[in-house]
């Protein structure tokens, strides 16, 4: 019997991850194809809050990390543009979709970063990873995992801590246990670090004082729309749900010194009514 139970939970565990995998190859797929309209929505704000982010950074979820061309940038002596290793000192990109790891690995090196495998993480990495070609080239540690477990953050985060800086961009829609995951941010930051964040939510209610965009949205109807349709969404989207409200999970919890956000209700598409934005900078207390 022990035998039999031992075999029937390989199996189980076999197709579980054959399904993860899958799972994974699709959301690639699928973001290849989404990814320039999602970024025509949200380079706007990227451009404004993106040059803020400096120190030893720490990004959840980076997919395919298009977001890297703003940051901090110089040009050097053969004409390239950069990131600045005086703004940015060291870059660790925790991404658990291994699909997605040659498009971002193709970005950071196009932004002039040194590109780095966590072996722990990533046993397949051996071959992989960036020659440096040029003194100062700022690292960029591609780790395979999540922060939803406190007890399985992957070494080489832990190791990496405290950060200046986390950035979140479209990423805590996805993850199992959003409180967690913001509590593993605020235990990684060191005092007075930033939580920088851009992310869909579920629509604010009509009057929301923290809206700057509203473009006439009916934002009851919206809302309801997003309520009904986050089941069948998260199964296409990857575990995306639509209709959670990420800014204010965000202010309500404990450790933070200062949290500023607004809420913006773009009108791009129809996609965008489904898919409102909070941006905002969360501050570590220092005691």
């Amino acid at each position: 019997m022990n035998i039999v139970l031992v075999q029937q939970l390989h199996l189980y565990s076999s197709v579980s991850n054959g399904l993860s995998l899958t799972a994974d190859w699709l959301f690639k797929t699928l973001w290849l194809v989404e990814s320039d309209r999602n970024n025509a929505k949200v380079d706007t704000y990227r451009k404004a809050l993106w040059p803020e982010i400096s120190g030893n950074v720490l990004e959840l979820g980076p997919g395919f990390a298009e977001s890297l061309r703003f940051l901090t940038h110089v040009t050097i002596s053969d004409g390239s543009h950069v990131v600045d290793s005086n703004t940015i000192t060291s870059y660790t990109a925790l991404e658990p979709n291994v699909f997605l790891y040659d498009q971002l690995h193709k970005n950071a090196e196009t932004n002039g970063f040194c590109v780095e495998y966590d072996h722990k993480s990533y046993p397949n990495c051996k071959e992989l990873g960036t020659i440096p070609t040029r003194d100062n080239m700022v690292p960029f540690n591609i780790v395979r995992g999540t922060l939803d477990d406190p007890d399985n953050i992957p070494q080489c985060v832990l190791d990496n801590a405290p950060y200046d800086t986390v950035l979140t961009s479209f990423s805590l829609c996805t993850v199992k246990d959003p409180e967690a995951t913001i509590k593993n941010i605020i235990r990684l930051l060191k005092p007075g670090g930033a939580h920088v964040f851009i992310e869909h939510v579920r629509q604010p209610p009509p009057g929301d004082k923290r809206v700057t965009e509203d473009n006439n949205v009916n934002a009851v109807l919206w809302g309801k729309i997003q309520d009904w349709i986050t089941p069948l969404w998260s199964i296409i989207g990857h575990g995306c749900h639509v209709n959670r409200e990420t800014g204010e999970t965000i202010a309500k919890m404990e450790g933070w010194k200062s949290v500023e956000y607004k809420n913006v209700r773009p009108v791009i598409d129809l996609q965008s009514r489904i898919m409102p934005l909070s941006i905002g900078k969360a501050i570590k207390a220092t005691e």
